[in-house]
């Protein structure tokens, strides 16, 4: 399905431009807040590069673990779990489609030990309009394309992305507030549950 592709278009991170206005957020800071997060979950709205919009909830448990699970009448979902993610297609009656998590987005987010400061991984960090902006790749493919993130600060909470792919399309995911500290059941994550779920 061309719009959770585009949620999976290869790795980088974040956003805009302007005036600063206040001072950014340290990488060093960035970096601990996203390895802080050890589980998370939060409403999503996701706007495609045809300008289509989605919404459902995202539920995170690094390292290593995501669930994208949109909402009906969609119904379709991502997994990412145990270096894979699956796409399930609604409209599809097929197996889902897989792909190695390190060639995606989400690679960034779910690793075991996030550290903006790598060489080349950050392209753009910048202040604007009270938030900060970190664009990034990842060094050894930047072909893959870039990930946008935004973050806000006092505290430090990520608050979208936007991904660029490699044939320069874009997939803004916007966050809401996110739930932190929850424990999640281990189906949650399971490409095989959710396969016999849907009778695939």
């Amino acid at each position: 399905m061309k719009t959770l592709r585009a949620l999976l278009a290869p790795l980088a991170l974040i956003a805009f431009a302007a005036p600063a206005l206040a001072d950014k957020i340290p990488l060093s800071d960035i970096s601990a807040y996203l390895n802080s997060l050890t589980t998370a979950d939060t409403d999503f709205t996701q706007v495609n590069a045809d300008g289509s919009v989605a919404t459902g909830k995202l539920f995170i448990q690094r390292p290593g673990r995501a669930r994208f699970e949109y909402a009906p009448p969609d119904k379709s979902l991502v997994l990412a779990s145990g270096g894979q993610v699956a796409i399930f297609d609604a409209k599809s009656n097929q197996a889902p489609e897989q792909y190695p998590l390190k060639r995606t987005p989400l690679n960034l987010i779910l690793a075991s030990n996030i550290n903006l400061s790598r060489a080349k991984m950050v392209v753009a960090h910048k202040e604007d309009k009270n938030a900060t902006q970190v664009v990034a790749q990842d060094p050894d493919h930047p072909e893959y394309g870039t990930i946008a993130l935004v973050f806000t600060a006092n505290p430090t909470t990520l608050r979208q992305w936007v991904i660029t792919d490699d044939l320069g399309q874009k997939t803004t995911v916007i966050l809401g507030e996110m739930r932190k500290g929850a424990s999640y059941k281990a189906s949650t994550f399971s490409f095989e549950i959710e396969a016999r779920k849907r009778g695939l």
